[in-house]
């Protein structure tokens, strides 16, 4: 008997596989370490360059802040950022004095928190139950709703047109409401989440009696705060500044949200430069201060979610 059969026989070492990342554990990225390194010289390359990008960012609003104290003629110049005449906040007293600001303002509101609330209600649901129920046809239909995620949303502003037409929906709140709810990519983003949670918690809670709604309730809405908060603020964003569908689905002027509300004053005074710049400063006052309020919830729901573009 030789030694090799005396000693025990070595396996070959097994490649381990890449830890998976917990629900709500921020991820770490060595992306620009990699590219850059670790030196000074490398920190100082990307000071710069943020701050380049960051000149460029501010320009667009800055100009749009600038032009909006203007007086029409200097706005209409073609040269020179600052107005020969001095700054004037006539654009904002006529823009107000319309009278038609306040109800766009308000219609933005109404349809975009009840799109937001209804999107992360539906999107939640259906992603749980992609994620938890086993069914005939699951993964034919979940790969019918990745395929819609392809599909340009202007294509279907016919026959959603035509759909609320039939319906009696047209002109209406639901009109722009109840289309704007219907959103894949984030089903497929609460999906890849819930999947990520352990559910030997949730079998733990049925072991005590609890149904298939409320461990979902009691148990993964709890954990899945830092996306739900980051598909509301996305969800939120994209209808405030939604134009299409508003401007298709209804021609009442008193429900016009603002993006629509905005092109008509374009359409009713011709080019006033100021007038539009000082509307669109307004409008985008309710993102600023959303963001302003949910900032620290924005910048944890992209470290823990990986919705930053991990």
């Amino acid at each position: 008997m030789t030694t090799d059969t005396l000693s025990p026989r070595r396996e070959p070492p097994v490649a381990s596989s890449p830890a998976r990342r917990a629900p709500g554990r921020p991820y770490r990225s060595t992306g620009p370490q990699a590219i850059l390194g670790s030196g000074p010289a490398a920190k100082v390359v990307a000071i710069v360059a943020l701050l380049l990008m960051t000149v460029m960012w501010l320009i667009p609003p800055a100009w749009m802040v600038v032009t909006s104290f203007k007086s029409e003629p200097d706005a209409a110049a073609p040269d020179g950022w600052m107005p020969k005449h001095g700054f004037t906040a006539d654009a904002y007293q006529k823009i107000l004095d319309q009278g038609n600001l306040p109800l766009w303002a308000l219609n933005s509101l109404v349809v975009t928190v009840s799109v937001t609330a209804l999107t992360v209600v539906v999107s939640a649901l259906a992603a749980y139950g992609f994620s938890r129920t086993v069914f005939r046809g699951r993964k034919g239909l979940l790969a019918l709703t990745l395929a819609s995620i392809m599909v340009p949303p202007q294509i279907l502003i016919v026959p959603l047109f035509r759909e609320m037409v039939t319906s009696r929906l047209a002109d209406t709140y639901a009109a722009m409401i109840l289309p704007q709810v219907v959103a894949p990519a984030m089903v497929y983003i609460l999906k890849r989440f819930f999947d990520g949670i352990p559910r030997e918690l949730e079998e733990a809670a049925r072991l005590d009696g609890a149904g298939s709604l409320r461990a979902f309730w009691s148990i993964v809405l709890p954990l899945s705060r830092p996306i739900l908060a980051a598909v509301a603020i996305f969800v939120f964003i994209t209808t405030w500044n939604n134009f299409l569908w508003p401007f298709v689905s209804t021609s009442d002027p008193d429900l016009m949200t603002l993006p629509v509300g905005l092109s008509t004053v374009k359409d009713s005074y011709g080019l006033q430069y100021a007038q539009i710049a000082a509307a669109s400063v307004l409008a985008s006052i309710p993102l600023i201060v959303v963001f302003m309020v949910f900032q620290r919830q924005i910048v944890k729901s992209v470290a823990t979610t990986g919705l930053g573009g991990q």
